[in-house]
């Protein structure tokens, strides 16, 4: 096929065309003429050679990504520097489409993310205290979160309304992501206008624990060349099972879409978000096991906030059939804070009226967060003939400028003392549980806490220049190979500041990373394809933005009042596998062998010899198989599962070689299936499982005690179950009901290395959504 084999431009013919074969969605007929012209071209080539339209007894995807007519499975990523369909790409991709998050139920990243396989989370520091930290196939990945191809720097709540689908990549992935993507990156893909066709739907959902979720989603072709999208949300609930604990989100996406020549397109859009909870962190350890039946314990004062905005402008330009340019700029700010209540258990003292008794003592956890970031992404698309082969190279360069400010706040508790603990005879601590077994009184108001905003403590910046090429070329008809190297150069500075006496520390320095991506790709048969790949990653001494010199988890390394000359984190990867695009490519089968080392890691502050600044290394195999799409033209399936093994290597701690590490899980699956039972009912449910894991340190062992042989900080394994229904009460209006967690399980999510925060997980809840379309 001659032309552009990059996701082309619309001309005003197709944009035309398009909008006709759309009017007829009133009718329940969908056409993929609109999907086919944003996918790569190599994928349209491929349809075109069985029919220019194909129609689909289904609705209008909005979704210029999706595989039409089946809601569960995307064909092209949302990357356009993946230039051939997913099914041919030659790494691990797991991509969850909007239809597949609607139906699950779930809302935040976090929850969403926790269900999938190979993922785990962390509990959260400073900026924010659950943060979205994700841990992928061992890795800490809490930075490593992209919207649109351009990395998201805040630790900040995140939604799912305005995301038009999310895809996980896994294992290193620097070439793309730049610095971290040590075990791989999320990235969102947000809705933005279309010129293909106007739509409308509206949802409203109530539920138990007073839950109220209000979104919007409108897109108006106001001519060919011009179409704007408006995405609104209002949100509450009280956390199911917990309350006083709430959650609160507000949010608006707006997009702009304007072609004026056939060569030029723009998209500007605005994303906003203000979420506030008053946070509930569960349990907490007590001689190595989750304490059971904890009451909620939050405090009226208490809180967690994130306010997000961020503006985004996408610039398309085609010079010839065979170069293009994409051109993205994106300026965001978040602020985010919280102050929250820990607990943990305490045996009071013998001064205690009615004498010595076990009980729970609360404590301040806290910190804010400013982040402000600006980024720059060019990406030169050229196809040409080099060697009688055709060759579809990326040119890109990137400039990005992230600054993230850490503080605290000042927190006084005014409340009364209802406790003795130690030996005084003195009231002096916060009791939740009295001396006869039950709750104290006012529970929830203890503390009576005066909050005031603090001065900053850290101040992270960093600015980076980045340069890569990739090529994807067929070397024959079977046989395909894509290769990407890149180069970052960046310019770091952390200053530091005594809340005290203000006295300041700034710590530069600068550095340079290479990095590169080798995949080939043979075709067994139609529709079959075996892969290898190769990619490395590279991460930096105070890669972490928001946990300053805390060396261990990301922070500076500091030796001898100076930053320490580290080394960068390096993580390479191997992978081997098959994909298979089965059932006319409504069905997509997955399996990968894989093996990622991490190696020059910094593991922990303290250090008092250069040769320990990288003293770590780790090391993560594992297997993972996958299913989406559609196993019959009744059953749509989500499916994927995991088994990894991860050992240190090397430590500056002898005792912790041959150890697994923290804050993973060997196993995890998920299974969520959808089936239509008839014209307007559909059933579904989902089964996920996360195995054993146990709280710690990043990039090296969980704590273990050599006394015991056991690791001391362990997070159960659990399995829940979710049911939804949907009836079509008419082509516009859709009735779903929610129930996650139907045998309302007790099952928790992440531990804090000192065992004193252990996040739970959501208990039973109901929630009843109405859908309108017009």
């Amino acid at each position: 096929m001659s032309g552009f084999k990059g996701r082309a431009l619309r001309p005003a013919s197709l944009r035309q065309a398009s909008r006709s074969q759309a009017a007829t969605a009133g009718l329940g007929v969908a056409v993929s003429l609109s999907a086919m012209m944003m996918m790569p071209a190599h994928a349209v080539a491929q349809e075109a050679e069985l029919a220019t339209v194909k129609v689909q007894d289904t609705a209008i995807d909005a979704n210029p990504n999706a595989e039409p007519g089946v809601p569960y499975k995307a064909k092209v990523s949302g990357d356009e520097r993946h230039t051939r369909p997913l099914a041919e790409t030659p790494l691990t991709i797991n991509v969850l489409t909007k239809a597949q998050i609607d139906d699950s139920g779930y809302t935040d990243l976090t929850r969403i993310l926790d269900a999938q396989p190979g993922i785990t989370l962390g509990t959260g520091e400073n900026g924010n205290a659950f943060g979205d930290r994700y841990v992928i196939r061992g890795q800490e990945a809490k930075s490593d979160t992209f919207v649109d191809g351009l990395r998201d720097p805040g630790m900040t709540i995140r939604e799912s309304f305005a995301i038009e689908q999310l895809e996980i990549t896994k294992g290193p992935n620097s070439t793309f992501a730049g610095r971290g993507s040590s075990g791989g990156a999320i990235n969102a893909i947000t809705k933005q206008a279309t010129p293909f066709l106007d739509f409308a739907n509206l949802q409203g959902t109530v539920g138990s624990d007073d839950h109220l979720r209000l979104t919007a989603d409108v897109n108006k072709v106001v001519s060919d060349s011009f179409a704007i999208r408006a995405n609104g949300l209002y949100a509450k609930e009280d956390v199911p099972n917990r309350s006083p604990a709430y959650r609160k989100r507000e949010g608006a996406a707006l997009s702009a879409y304007f072609t004026p020549t056939d060569a030029f397109e723009a998209t500007l859009d605005y994303y906003g978000l203000r979420a506030k909870d008053n946070p509930d962190v569960g349990s907490y350890l007590v001689a190595g096991k989750p304490a059971s039946n904890v009451p909620s314990y939050v405090q009226q004062e208490d809180f967690l906030e994130s306010d997000v905005n961020t503006f985004t402008a996408r610039l398309k330009y085609r010079f010839s059939d065979n170069v293009r340019l994409s051109s993205l700029t994106r300026y965001g700010s978040a602020d985010n804070g919280y102050v929250i209540s820990g607990g943990r258990a305490t045996t009071t003292g013998v001064n205690n009226p009615g004498g010595v008794y076990a009980t729970t003592t609360l404590s301040a956890h806290q910190g804010w967060q400013e982040v402000r970031y600006f980024a720059n992404q060019e990406n030169l698309f050229v196809n040409t003939n080099l060697f009688g082969l055709d060759h579809e190279l990326i040119f890109s360069l990137e400039y990005t400028d992230n600054a993230v400010k850490n503080g605290v706040y000042g927190v006084t508790n005014t409340g009364a003392f209802n406790c003795i603990t130690g030996t005084g005879a003195v009231l002096n601590n916060f009791c939740l549980v009295g001396s006869n077994g039950a709750l104290v009184p006012g529970g929830n108001s203890l503390l009576k806490r005066s909050i005031v905003k603090g001065t900053w403590d850290t101040d992270w910046q960093i600015k980076t220049v980045s340069a890569s090429v990739m090529d994807t070329v067929d070397l024959t008809d079977k046989l395909t190979v894509f290769a990407g190297l890149r180069y970052d150069t960046f310019d770091f500075t952390l200053d530091v500041q005594n809340t005290t006496t203000l006295a300041r520390a700034s710590y530069p320095y600068s550095d340079d990373l290479w990095n590169g991506h080798l995949g080939v790709t043979y075709k067994l048969g139609e529709g079959v394809i075996a892969y290898a790949t190769y990619a490395s990653a590279a991460d930096i001494n105070g890669g972490e933005s928001d946990v300053g010199t805390s060396s261990g988890y990301g922070g500076v390394v500091i030796y001898n009042g100076s930053i320490a000359g580290a080394k960068p984190e390096r993580s390479q990867s191997f992978e081997i596998g098959a994909k298979w695009n089965v059932f006319d490519e409504t069905l997509l089968l997955t399996g990968s062998v894989f093996q990622v080392t991490k190696s020059d890691v910094m593991e922990g502050a303290d250090y008092n010899t250069i040769g320990t600044f990288n003293s770590g290394k780790n090391r993560v195999t594992g297997f993972e198989v996958g299913a989406t799409g559609a196993l019959t033209d009744k059953l749509t399936v989500q499916a994927g599962a995991t088994y990894m093994e991860s050992e240190v290597l090397a430590s500056a701690t002898p005792a912790n070689v041959g150890k697994s590490l923290a804050n993973f899980a060997k196993s995890s699956g998920v299974v969520q299936l959808k089936y239509q039972a008839t014209d307007k009912l559909y059933v579904g449910g989902a089964v996920k499982y996360e195995g054993k894991r146990y709280g710690g340190q990043p990039d090296t062992a969980a704590p273990f005690d050599a006394i015991t042989g056991a690791y001391t900080r362990p997070v159960p394994s659990y399995t829940v179950l979710d049911l939804f229904a949907s009836y079509r009460v008419n082509p516009n209006f859709e009735v779903r009901l929610n129930v996650s967690n139907v045998t309302d399980e007790e099952y928790y999510l992440a531990v804090y290395r000192g065992g004193f925060f252990l996040y739970q997980g959501d208990a039973r809840a109901t929630r009843l959504t109405l859908n309108y379309d017009f």
